[in-house]
């Protein structure tokens, strides 16, 4: 405690400063009446002067103060001197970014944040107080187990007493203050002070649990007996004719519970017949009849299907360079035996299961058309199909939705199926909007910018379209004209007309989605692009008569084939207008098709019914397998696909007919080292063994007609041996 009195202490005030830097001081008396004392300064300043010689000048302070202005102060008039200046002042953060972006999980893009924080944390503590009439803080004083002094008003109301009471005597009495204040504090001698008052303590329980028991039951087995019989045809048509019986009994059950009731002329029935109700709909068993059916064709062709599993042709050792085709399945039906296979594509997803489409070639009798989805788990009856009202020319299954199926007829129409929704098209192309000629070949693309699905298709009409399929309707934009520059017509009066071009086949670049080939009917092959319509990036004068079919590589972006009816099969590459290899078939080339897993290998079908595989890394001249696989003269051959993931090719016929044939091992030999070691499949390999072939080829272009020359001397001597 302070000790207070009214003793006047010395206080040495500074009062001045004179000439020759002399201080002087004076007493001044002090008195505390209070804890915060005032200094009261007791001057005469009439006599200051006088007693302290110096200090003259110590009154300057209270003179009045000039203003200094500066020289270039501008000089304001009363008007703009009052003139009064609005300031808004906002709670915005100035050091907030004003634009973020954040990448939004929902919609895959990045997008601006509107709303930006403007709040600024300048300090942030976290205090363990509480206050007195708080529910926690009434709580731990009553558990008595918090270790907070907890100041209560009794106590304050006492210690502003004893203040009070010491300003009053200003006396020593600090004992007696100690007791007082021993006297009002509670006692809290038990209380165990916590170092952490919001410790947690964790309270658990634990239950008794059950033991198991097991519960037996134990019953006689039921009887059982061993029956045989035999069963004749009389016996089959009297059990027949019971069940006739019964059903005819039934029906007449029905008929008479039917109440019919007559009310203001008209006729309500009250009941429902059940016969009615009873429909013989396939749906209810479908799924159970289509696995029995699968286990029946398993145990039919077992055999056929032991060999697409394991056979494999063990001769292909003792021949280096030949290979072989095993016949496996062959699929027909009864409503596809007079149309002619015209297009086979694989399905992206499943890898047993492949489309067809029927049609005939025969412009001056055309009947209705087919899409047949076949599966090699059951080739005796497609999985799906669909009717149309005219020939189907081309096909294509969707990448990414393998229930979609695209379709270009021979009227010039195109339409959408859904196998799973119903066997009639989805969307269709009106009279205004299709081709004028028949439909030879259709493409998906991808989705455009709006999500819709896009196709493109080419007719002999000279038009690529490009097809957009909405929620409801099917949208069509022209996108170039095959125009024969050059030749031109006369028209009615005189003028000279613009001749188009007769489209049969399309493909597009595998990397560059607005580049596609369109090969023509008068042996051109033209390179286009979705993005220049009025002209082409390039034309190659390709074969004598039309083109049926063109495929860029899947491995090498510069390679493309094609085919066509003038006997020959070539491949080009983009920077040269004239042909790497060409190699003669002897008959017209019905479809080409590159393998899917080698970048050398590519397989032709021709009108007198041979498979002609070829293998450039292992023979640039000759096929490394040609196997007839019709024997009837009449009979060609339309149409190849490879499978993308198993060692099976499907070829189509003219008569309605797809069989299925297994690779052997030297048609799909993988690459080999120096060592003789196989190497790991890859595209960059690929390329690489690709692009080595066609080194060769640029540096002797003498070479690339080579294998045609060859094959036209080998016919020609065949031809002599027969005469």
């Amino acid at each position: 405690m302070m000790k207070k009195s009214k003793e006047t202490q010395k206080l040495k005030v500074k009062l001045g400063q004179g000439q020759g830097d002399q201080l002087s001081y004076m007493k001044v008396p002090i008195k505390k009446a209070s804890r915060k004392p005032s200094i009261f300064l007791k001057a005469q300043p009439e006599n200051i002067a006088e007693e302290y010689p110096g200090l003259e000048n110590c009154d300057e302070w209270t003179d009045p103060r000039e203003r200094l202005k500066p020289a270039d102060q501008l000089q304001l008039n009363e008007n703009e001197l009052n003139e009064e200046f609005t300031r808004i002042l906002t709670a915005n953060n100035p050091n907030a970014p004003e634009n973020v972006i954040r990448y939004s999980f929902n919609e895959r893009c990045f997008k601006q944040v509107t709303y930006i924080e403007q709040m600024a944390v300048h300090f942030a503590a976290d205090g363990c107080m509480l206050h007195k009439n708080s529910d926690e803080a009434r709580r731990q004083q009553a558990r008595g187990e918090t270790g907070v002094a907890i100041i209560t008003d009794a106590q304050a109301e006492g210690e502003d007493n004893e203040e009070n009471a010491e300003e009053q005597t200003g006396k020593e009495e600090v004992p007696e203050q100690e007791a007082e204040r021993s006297s009002t504090l509670p006692p809290n001698r038990d209380a165990k002070k916590l170092t952490n008052q919001f410790n947690f303590s964790e309270r658990a329980s634990q239950t008794y649990n059950n033991p198991y028991r097991e519960h037996e039951t134990q019953t006689q087995p039921p009887p059982r007996t061993t029956f045989g019989s035999g069963v004749t045809q009389w016996e089959i048509f009297d059990a027949y004719a019971e069940d006739f019986a019964y059903q005819q009994l039934e029906k007449n059950k029905d008929k008479a519970k039917s109440i019919v009731g007559q009310k203001d002329g008209t006729t309500v029935r009250k009941k429902v017949l059940t016969s009615e109700l009873q429909t013989n709909d396939m749906s209810l068993v479908a799924r159970a009849a289509k696995i029995v059916e699968r286990m029946v064709n398993q145990n039919s062709y077992d055999e056929i299907a032991q060999d697409f599993r394991y056979w494999e042709d063990m001769s292909d050792e003792f021949r280096e360079n030949e290979g072989t085709l095993l016949p496996l399945w062959r699929f027909i039906t009864d409503c596809t035996k007079r149309l002619a296979v015209t297009s086979v594509c694989w399905n992206p997803f499943y890898d047993d299961l492949f489309t067809a489409s029927y049609g005939s070639y025969d412009f001056m009798m055309q009947p209705k058309g087919c899409i047949c989805c076949f599966s090699l788990k059951n080739p005796s009856f497609p999985e799906f199909s669909f009717k149309t009202n005219y020939g189907v020319m081309s096909i294509d299954v969707h990448p990414s939705y393998p229930h979609l199926i695209v379709a270009g007829c021979y009227d010039g129409s195109v339409a959408v199926y859904n196998s799973k929704v119903s066997s009639e098209a989805i969307h269709c192309s009106n009279a205004e909007t299709k081709h004028s000629d028949p439909v030879w070949q259709v493409k998906w693309r991808s989705d455009d910018l709006d999500g819709n699905l896009t196709y493109v298709s080419v007719s002999s009409d000279g038009r690529v379209c490009v097809w957009t399929v909405a929620k409801s309707e099917l949208s069509c934009a022209e996108v170039m004209q095959l125009m024969v520059y050059g030749v031109a017509g006369d028209g009615p009066d005189g003028t000279r007309l613009q001749t188009l071009g007769s489209g049969t086949a399309i493909d597009f670049h595998p990397e560059h989605e607005q580049t596609f080939l369109v090969g023509t009917e008068e042996g051109r092959i033209l390179l286009c692009s979705l993005t220049h319509h009025s002209h082409y990036l390039g034309a190659f004068t390709a074969h004598q008569m039309s083109v049926y079919r063109v495929q860029w590589n899947p491995f090498h972006p510069d390679v493309f084939i094609s085919c066509s009816a003038d006997w020959s099969v070539k491949i080009w590459e983009r920077a040269h207008t004239e042909p790497l290899f060409t190699f003669d078939l002897k008959s017209a080339v019905g479809d080409v098709a590159w393998a899917p897993y080698s970048a050398t290998v590519f397989a032709a079908v021709t009108a007198d019914g041979r498979v002609h595989v070829y293998d450039l890394s292992v023979n640039k001249y000759d096929a490394v397998c040609c196997q007839t696989i019709v024997h009837r003269r009449k009979t060609k051959l339309t149409r190849l696909a490879f499978n993308r993931r198993t060692s099976v090719v499907v070829v189509s016929d003219d008569r309605g007919a797809v069989a299925s044939f297994k690779l052997s091992p030297n048609l799909r030999r993988a690459p080999r080292d120096k060592k003789g070691q196989e190497l790991t499949r890859s595209a960059e390999a690929e390329v690489e063994k690709l692009e080595r072939i066609l080194q060769v080829v640029r540096e002797n272009p003498k070479t690339s007609s080579l294998s045609l020359a060859t094959s036209a001397v080998q016919w020609s001597n065949r031809a002599r041996k027969k005469f």
